[in-house]
């Protein structure tokens, strides 16, 4: 059985066509953008991705295989918000999570609620990240999208809804709103009588893994399919990601390097402790079965190197698209392994986990008239990294231990930042040999749905190789310690002066 992975993230989509082993047939990517109309503001074309999203599957069907595809799963980015009429379509650009509008609808979330009660019944910490925030928003600043609108969706409930006609989301994603709660596994009732929000204006819950119905049939044969696919439900994309990787038993953990870097850590329970409550680390469901995650955030990620990209590297551009060739592959040319001697604080988008400084700003230290673009690049993820070992450090401190990490995303494809990673952290780094595991996470949904697989944990297991097993380099790691333990200081040092710009 031949199956689809779609992955709908914050910057690009990728639908991917595997056989029921994990074997890769075909790929196809595209990517879009994300608007900043306003300072804080994050917003998104919701029907252009859709067309996007249509034309990798388009590219998909034009391969030998691809037309025979049976099912599709997707793997979606969490929180995006998208109001929309009664025939689907968005009324106004999608609020994304890295949006950070929301700081007095969370006040007034805090004096209603409470932080700890919401992080307890909803796993999610207060923050602008959420859907929560984001619908209040929609209430009190564009009542007549909000009285209008016939339902609020997410990504996934969005794309299952023009491809079948039925809006219906994963209960992966319905647990990243802020608006699920997590013990009784439905919408929240106080929440959504506090919103005066009827739950029929939001997408039906279902598992992971539940097939929603045949793709329209005009639709299937506009795309090139021979028979209409089965759509199946997904998740988050980093849950889909940890999926893809094995993450099937509690205590596994993977680092996903994409636009925002995340380290997911499988848990039999959902682990609500003070130690995570006080780090802002959420709390959700996995796509398998009866798993949750605890989830670090760093909203730069991969953003940051794009950003550096396209600002500053624009000899690396040209070259790259004249020859072929990766521009970052150019730009980090010779960097050595070694500490560059810089400190970059990534909060280009405010901090994440465990911070969540939504006025936090980016910041470079050390720059002399000797430094050089490939200094700048590698300290960037330097700097990034040292964020990563900050949000290991505090799972280490909640009790969860992590005694490997699975590196997927763009940032997996990096051998320099790979052994970064292991460098810095001090923890092993294995890389699977499907690096893009989010889609092969949605795949093995879609077969779960589709009555492929019967187990989708040990379908999992079974199709997952590493291509890789990174160790720490002991002298690297005392380097990098010393140098983690001046940027452990940057952020304290730097925080009044950013909250006053």
């Amino acid at each position: 059985m031949l199956l689809i992975g779609l992955d709908i993230g914050t910057t690009g989509c990728k639908a991917a066509l595997f056989d029921e082993t994990g074997t890769l047939v075909a790929s196809a990517s595209r990517e879009y953008v994300v608007d900043f109309p306003q300072p804080g503001w994050a917003e998104q074309d919701a029907e252009a991705v859709w067309q996007l999203a249509q034309e990798t599957l388009r590219a998909i069907t034009a391969t030998p295989h691809g037309p025979d595809a049976a099912a599709i799963g997707l793997s979606v980015q969490g929180e995006a918000i998208i109001p929309v009429n009664n025939v689907g379509q968005a009324l106004r650009p999608a609020i994304l999570g890295m949006d950070t509008r929301t700081g007095p609808q969370n006040q007034w979330l805090r004096e209603r609620f409470g932080a700890e009660w919401l992080f307890e019944h909803t796993g999610m910490p207060v923050h602008t990240i959420n859907t929560l925030p984001k619908l209040l928003w929609l209430r009190e600043n564009a009542p007549n999208i909000w009285s209008s609108a016939a339902q609020f969706l997410l990504y996934e409930d969005f794309l299952i809804s023009k491809m079948t006609g039925q809006a219906v989301t994963s209960r992966c994603l319905a647990s990243r709103t802020q608006l699920y709660d997590l013990g009784a596994g439905q919408w929240s009732v106080p929440v959504l009588d506090a919103l005066a929000l009827d739950p029929a204006r939001l997408a039906t819950v279902q598992p992971s893994g539940y097939a929603v119905a045949a793709m329209h049939a005009d639709l299937a044969r506009e795309l090139g399919f021979r028979s209409p696919p089965q759509i199946i439900t997904g998740g988050h994309d980093q849950a889909c990601g940890a999926l893809g990787v094995g993450l099937v038993e509690p205590g596994l953990a993977m680092v996903s390097t994409g636009t925002a870097e995340v380290v997911e850590v499988a848990l039999a329970q959902p682990a609500l402790n003070p130690t995570l409550y006080a780090g802002n680390i959420s709390v959700y469901a996995h796509v398998v079965p009866e798993l949750y995650l605890a989830m670090t955030l760093n909203h730069s990620g991969g953003l940051l190197l794009r950003w550096f990209r396209d600002t500053m590297c624009t000899e690396e551009l040209q070259q790259a698209r004249a020859d072929g060739q990766d521009a970052y592959d150019l730009i980090l040319a010779g960097a050595t392994p070694d500490p560059s001697g810089l400190l970059v604080l990534p909060h280009f988008a405010g901090s994440g986990t465990p911070t969540f400084d939504t006025a936090s700003k980016g910041a470079i230290l050390g720059l002399t008239f000797g430094t050089t673009r490939r200094d700048l690049a590698k300290a960037l993820l330097e700097g990034l990294t040292y964020e990563l070992r900050l949000n290991l450090d505090l799972l280490r401190e909640g009790g969860v231990e992590i005694d490997q990490l699975r590196a997927i995303g763009g940032g997996a494809r990096s051998d320099l930042w790979v052994q970064l990673k292991a460098d810095i952290t001090g923890i092993p780094v294995a890389v699977p040999r499907i690096t893009e595991a989010a889609c092969w996470g949605a795949a093995l949904l879609a077969g779960a749905g589709a009555g492929c697989f019967t187990d989708v944990r040990a379908a999992a297991e079974a199709a997952v190789q590493f291509g890789q097993h990174i160790s720490p380099d002991p002298t690297r790691h005392a380097r990098y310690t010393d140098q983690y333990a001046l940027y452990r200081q940057l952020y304290p040092a730097v925080k009044d002066i950013h909250h006053q710009l």
